[in-house]
């Protein structure tokens, strides 16, 4: 694969590019996402993903094709969530999908995050492989996801002197 370049979003610039992958990434995992208040964070954004406390990575090829996505926001006194890792079809077995979160994950250890957590779908199984060989783990439920097979993972992560290892 060619170069591949990940950068924080800029916004407002990236803002149109970010939710298209956005609305990309919903309308891949075909369910309803209104129980997250999809749409509000779209007309919002950067919302939450906003700097310092949060970011929204980009993917993108030289000729400044985009790839994929991943973001992180806030959710509590030291613990933040991944959200909307996303790949185009093309870039899907790759590997970029580590790479970004790999990134999105060293963004919140140097944002001072000590821990980071996120939930999928069981039936997602790339993902699963993905998330347990960077170190997720299960979780208890932090928040109601109503779509059957949700799991939740989580990941603590080492303070900024200590280097993030992955299985």
């Amino acid at each position: 694969m060619e170069q591949i370049d990940i950068r924080p979003a800029g916004f407002p610039d990236d803002t149109p590019t970010l939710r298209q992958l956005f609305r990309e990434y919903a309308d891949w995992l075909a369910v309803d996402l209104d129980f997250q208040d999809f749409e509000a964070e779209l007309a919002a954004l950067p919302g939450k993903y906003a700097p310092p406390t949060g970011i929204a990575l980009l993917a993108e090829r030289a000729d400044n094709l985009t790839l994929g996505c991943v973001a992180m926001r806030p959710l509590n006194e030291g613990t933040c969530e991944m959200k909307r890792l996303y790949l185009r079809p093309e870039a899907r077995g790759t590997g970029l999908g580590r790479k970004l979160a790999a990134h999105v994950i060293e963004a919140a250890r140097q944002a001072g995050y000590r821990r980071m957590v996120l939930d999928t779908l069981d039936h997602m199984q790339d993902a699963l492989r993905l998330y347990d060989r960077l170190g997720f783990r299960p979780i208890a439920p932090y928040y109601h996801n109503p779509i059957p097979g949700a799991v939740y993972l989580g990941l603590n992560l080492p303070p900024s002197h200590e280097p993030h290892r992955t299985r």
